[in-house]
């Protein structure tokens, strides 16, 4: 048995994000706000929003169909050599459909399928999420939740059966909601402003386990990503200070 200090087992790990929000407020346009070189994993025919960053040489895209084409995609991801620092894939919610899609013509019980997709879905994601090397942003449709009791409105990630969505923020560090937030000047004009919150409340699931974000921060992931390391230097720096 060895028994170490805790900022010795603690290994700075590339983050592993996940962005939920409604159709058209901008998940996907968040990937070109990603640093370095990013692969995206497009399971939409919605990369149109992106035409602004087409000539960006940092942006590289392959469109998956099936969870095999997904599978290999992280088995190229293992692999120390594929060169990239990002892989955004775009979306989760539309990869969970697509196999429960697939599971529906197999099985002969729809409950059947509701399980393989649960089974298939949490392992891409831990698989995802354990990559080493390289940062992972999934994105991920918005699912209203209304209490039939009350009457009341909660928002969280969208998947096929909803004890996939609900399992989802537990595999994942930092979870976001992208929402819009109207901005009155001094002229009484409101503008609506995108923003990730990142601390969960009574209405919408969301979390920063880095501690180092704000409950709104603006939609931009590379000013987050900075802030986040810049919070983890500090926090290394002080742990060594102590010691």
């Amino acid at each position: 048995m060895q028994i170490k200090k805790l900022s010795a087992a603690i290994r700075p790990e590339s983050p592993k994000i996940v962005v939920y929000g409604e159709s058209g407020m901008g998940k996907t346009t968040l990937i070109a706000s990603l640093p370095g070189r990013v692969l995206i994993v497009s399971a939409e025919a919605g990369l149109l929003s992106l035409s602004f960053a087409a000539g960006d040489d940092r942006f590289d895209v392959v469109e998956v169909s099936t969870v095999d084409d997904l599978i290999a995609v992280h088995k190229h991801l293992s692999s120390s050599s594929h060169g990239y620092d990002w892989v955004a894939v775009d979306s989760a919610s539309e990869i969970a459909e697509v196999i429960l899609a697939a599971e529906k013509k197999k099985a002969p019980d729809p409950r059947q399928a509701y399980g393989a997709v649960i089974e298939r879905m949490t392992a891409a994601f831990r698989a995802f999420r354990d990559l080493h090397g390289v940062g992972v942003y999934f994105t991920a449709k918005l699912a209203k939740i209304k209490d039939e009791a009350t009457g009341r409105v909660t928002y969280g990630i969208a998947m096929p059966g909803a004890k996939l969505g609900d399992a989802v923020p537990y595999l994942f560090d930092e979870v976001f909601r992208l929402v819009s937030v109207d901005e009155v000047d001094a002229n009484g004009v409101k503008t609506p402003t995108r923003y990730l919150q990142t601390s969960g409340d009574a209405r919408s699931v969301a979390k920063d386990r880095s501690g180092a974000l704000d409950p709104l921060e603006p939609a931009d992931l590379g000013a987050v990503l900075a802030k986040m390391a810049a919070h983890t230097g500090a926090a290394v720096s002080a742990t060594k200070e102590q010691e």
